[in-house]
């Protein structure tokens, strides 16, 4: 139902206008109206769309207490909740809250106004064209939106993913997966229980240190059982119809038959809002420039929440520590609008 509560409020001037639908961006929403302040949500995907974009049966490293917002309990009969259920419980928070969300509306522009106020500019899946005036803005974009690309010949081919969803389609496949992250470890389990054949081929001389410590033995058990081929210190050098060519640490090739490749070597934020509304990158990591006190940029009135804060390392910012930067700046714009 949240997606209806926009429609009343695209005329009006908002005092606030969140970019993402993600948890933090709805965090955002939550802390801002339990102020008085009147705000919109502009999603150009679906709400959470970084957790729809989670494998099918992916489990949560986080618990479910360290996942709510708004204050509402997130109930689950498992020690980690799983994708489906943060799904509906997100789902209940936007509903219960009445949070206005222009779900399959991408912000395009944000232009400074003389007066210090911002127009947003959206687009619609419609393809209808959309102006918001606005005091402040919170940009609170995912991750989903970027991979990291290999920039290897075949990269672009169709036998080709940056995303796994689930196992089924791999029955039997020979598949390749790059990557040796939770993603990676967690892709490689599932196409173990439907048959497939898997090499998984990571640069690093041992796996991912976050990987979830209840899932590593059951991985190391199926690599020593043979189920899946683990190939460290090595990459992917090329990606062919029915091979792909691996160089190892001694800088040999091997050609190994393949019918699927799941490239799971994580995503990017998107900073182009950010860059053109004159946001300061601050190193070569991309980070956005702003007040750790106060969530604010260097362009006054322009807030970041959530993962697009730690610029392309999308591990420095979680759902359990950017929720809480919804709280700080709808306080900061409070103070600014004097109704401490």
């Amino acid at each position: 139902m949240a997606n209806y509560f926009y429609r009343s409020r695209r005329y009006l001037m908002q005092d606030v206008i969140i970019i993402g639908a993600g948890p933090c961006g709805l965090s955002a929403a939550i802390e801002c109206q339990r102020r008085g302040l009147h705000t919109l949500v502009l999603e150009k995907h679906c709400l959470v769309h970084s957790i729809f974009s989670y494998p099918t049966h992916m489990q949560f490293f986080s618990t479910a207490e360290l996942l709510e917002i708004g204050d509402m309990p997130f109930s689950t009969p498992n020690e980690k909740p799983f994708r489906h259920e943060a799904l509906a419980y997100y789902r209940k928070v936007s509903e219960q809250y009445e949070v206005p969300i222009a779900s399959y509306e991408e912000a395009t522009k944000i232009e400074r106004l003389p007066d210090g106020t911002f127009k947003v500019h959206s687009i619609t899946r419609g393809g209808e064209v959309w102006e918001y005036e606005t005091r402040y803005v919170i940009i609170a974009t995912g991750y989903f939106d970027h991979p990291n690309m290999l920039g290897i010949p075949g990269e672009d081919t169709d036998k080709v993913s940056h995303y796994f969803q689930e196992a089924h389609p791999y029955t039997g496949m020979k598949v390749a997966i790059i990557g040796g992250s939770n993603s990676a470890v967690d892709a490689a389990m599932e196409l173990s229980r439907v048959g497939a054949e898997i090499t998984m081929v990571y640069r690093g001389d041992e796996l991912s240190s976050s990987i979830k410590p209840w899932v590593k033995p059951l991985f190391e058990g199926l690599v020593n059982k043979g189920r899946i081929n683990l190939m460290l210190s090595s990459r992917v050098i090329e990606i062919k119809t029915a091979e792909i060519v691996v160089e190892l640490s001694d800088h040999n090739h091997v050609h190994l038959p393949n019918d699927f490749v799941l490239a799971l070597t994580g995503f990017r934020p998107d900073r182009k809002l950010l860059h053109e509304a004159g946001v300061e990158l601050t190193d070569e990591m991309e980070k956005p420039k702003f007040d750790t006190e106060t969530m604010e940029s260097n362009v006054p009135g322009i807030y970041v929440a959530g993962v697009i804060a730690s610029g392309r390392n999308a591990n420095e910012v979680f759902i359990e520590t950017g929720r809480g930067h919804g709280r700080v700046i709808a306080e900061h714009i409070l103070s600014s609008l004097g109704r401490e």
